[in-house]
């Protein structure tokens, strides 16, 4: 069961397949994003002169399913290119959230591809039609199984690849689509022993259970819009900045996405007695050393908190620390009331 979720529903991966630059991940993600559309466009095609001729629910299902695939593939597309634009004033982190804005709208529209096709097999289990071309309505299930899985492949491996959440969940969806293409087959063979219902039936399965592959993928999705990270990054992140020479301690680690991009931040503790540069110096090398361990991160801030005596004085943020609750500001200014 653990091998076929796995295989199943989308789920985040750690870098080991990254490719570092920016320019590259998106390139890439573009690419992929083509040819998945033309492969997904081949098979739905073939697919839909099929429904044409033998009515089949089933088929119609996976083939309308196909075609959403398709026409999700385009705003995708247009989020990598916005994504590749230089930052500006107004947006000042850059525009690759339009990647996972575009995440959101590719699970609307299957949203309502779901809806279509649950509706359809309602109405063919209360008025059911006779197939007709059996054997072609089988055949365009084998055909649009491969085609789906060929495309899923392609798209999940360049996914990991640049750590599209978007694009991997464009690749589980296509492989929804492979399986669905497998459970009109079963709809054909039913119908072929008699269950002139079956193929309605397994096209209201097919709704349901793409419905469920849906919720499923876009946890990542929204996850990421709301910046959260996947379990062990932040741990990983931080055993990382601890073993650079010259970081005393680690006191603070937060990551999020962009897009397929990572940004992040860290709070070290050095000694007092460096110089500016040497500080800085130790910084860079944390940030170069989190560059090399984590491929798909993008920048690093880091920040220095001095170490007197193996102690961070009390007063290190004194200034700014005021701001973050009334407790803090009522402290702050009992304290400048009294030195006065």
């Amino acid at each position: 069961m653990a091998k076929l979720k796995h295989f199943v529903v989308p789920h985040s991966h750690d870098a080991n397949e990254a490719i570092q630059s920016a320019e590259e991940t998106s390139g890439e993600g573009i690419r992929t994003a083509w040819i998945g559309l033309a492969g997904m466009m081949t098979t739905a095609i073939l697919q839909m002169a099929i429904v044409a001729i033998s009515g089949s629910i089933a088929l119609l299902a996976d083939t309308l399913h196909n075609l959403g695939h398709a026409v999700t593939t385009i705003p995708l597309v247009i989020a990598f290119r916005i994504g590749r634009r230089v930052a500006s004033n107004r947006y000042s982190y850059g525009y690759r959230r339009a990647e996972d804005l575009a995440g959101v709208l590719i699970s609307l529209v299957i949203a309502a591809s779901v809806g279509l096709i649950i509706w359809e097999s309602i109405d063919a289990l209360i008025n059911p039609h006779p197939l007709t071309n059996l054997g072609w309505v089988f055949a365009a299930g084998i055909v649009g199984a491969a085609g789906n899985e060929i495309v899923a492949v392609y798209r999940i491996r360049t996914g990991r690849k640049i750590g599209s959440a978007a694009l991997i969940a464009e690749g589980q969806h296509a492989r929804a689509d492979g399986l669905t293409s497998i459970a009109v087959v079963v709809g054909v063979v039913g119908v072929w022993f008699g269950l002139e219902r079956a193929d309605a039936i397994v096209g209201l399965l097919i709704g349901v259970v793409i419905m469920g592959i849906l919720i499923s993928s876009m946890r990542t999705v929204f996850r990421r819009l709301m910046d959260g990270i996947e379990p062990g990054v932040i741990e990983a992140m931080t055993t990382t900045a601890a073993s650079v020479e010259g970081v005393v301690a680690v006191d603070r680690v937060r990551a999020r996405w962009s897009g397929h991009r990572m940004e992040a931040d860290a709070d070290i503790a050095v000694a007092v007695t460096l110089t500016v540069v040497d500080g800085h110096r130790v910084a860079d090398q944390v940030e170069h050393a989190l560059l090399h361990a984590h491929p798909h991160l993008e920048s690093v801030v880091v920040h220095l908190h001095p170490v007197v005596d193996g102690k961070r004085p009390e007063d290190l943020h004194e200034l700014s620390g005021h701001h973050a609750s009334a407790e803090a500001r009522a402290a702050y200014r009992a304290k400048q009331a009294a030195s006065l």
